[in-house]
């Protein structure tokens, strides 16, 4: 299906299958495996190879990497992450996506905007996805704590890599990966220069973590507090709308 046309009068394919495992995960999973095989096999210890075998294959599951369709109106930003909405605030965007960094390429304008947070859990798809079309301008690494990813502080404490995208018309959107309580890495995909298409696997973040996206000036969530949203797919936001949005937890 990678690469189809699909759209909302049915066309197109679609079927199920398993989703792919990423690269960076097998050798953490075959690592798994043969630790779970040490007690199994050189010791019979089945009370405890179970567990290990059964916890292997959750490591494989963690860097499942499944495909998504993307929707490509010219305004909708999409989510980068899979996750819960945990935190939507007004702040002004990160220094390091905002500075002069000796390039020629101008970060976000000073001023507030809205935050949306995707918190991540260790059951969600951990790759990240672009946001929107466009050149990737800055990838900024900060090392730092690993506080709970769900909390506010975690966008100024915790390990933690900036990505500013700029759209061909000169639109950009910046976003932040977070490390959280477990995980000790983010890997990026990209480097400065590169072109991304919209959804477009940028990064992944591995064991838990949060992702930041700081909307356009004048732009609102089309997302509510406490809702699920994937990668790729949801449109978080349509550049320039602006409404309230209420739903009720049921």
């Amino acid at each position: 299906m990678a690469g189809e046309i699909l759209d909302n009068q049915g066309r197109g394919e679609a079927t199920w299958s398993w989703p792919a495992i990423h690269p960076e995960g097998r050798k953490f999973g075959l690592i798994a495996i043969a630790i779970a095989l040490v007690p199994l096999i050189i010791f019979d210890w089945e009370i405890i190879g179970w567990p290990l075998l059964l916890l292997s294959a959750g490591v494989f599951a963690f860097f499942r990497d499944p495909e998504r369709v993307v929707p490509q109106a010219d305004d909708a930003i999409v989510a980068p992450a899979d996750g819960l909405i945990s935190l939507i605030t007004t702040v002004e965007p990160p220094a390091e996506l905002q500075i002069d960094d000796g390039s020629a390429n101008p970060g976000l304008p000073s001023g507030p905007v809205t935050r949306v947070s995707i918190f991540m859990s260790v059951f969600d798809v951990h790759i990240n996805r672009a946001p929107i079309a466009g050149t990737i301008r800055r990838l900024v690494y900060i090392p730092g704590k690993f506080v709970n990813a769900d909390l506010d502080k975690a966008s100024e404490e915790n390990e933690r890599q900036h990505i500013l995208v700029e759209r061909a018309d000169g639109l950009q959107i910046g976003f932040t990966q977070i490390a959280g309580l477990v995980a000790r890495r983010i890997i990026p995909f990209v480097k400065p220069g590169d072109t991304v298409a919209k959804g477009q696997r940028v990064g992944l973040i591995r064991f838990g973590s949060r992702v930041d996206v700081y909307l356009p000036a004048g732009t609102s969530p089309r997302v509510l507090m406490g809702q699920r949203v994937i990668a790729g797919e949801t449109v978080l936001a349509e550049v320039g709308a602006q409404a309230l949005l209420e739903g009720i937890a049921q």
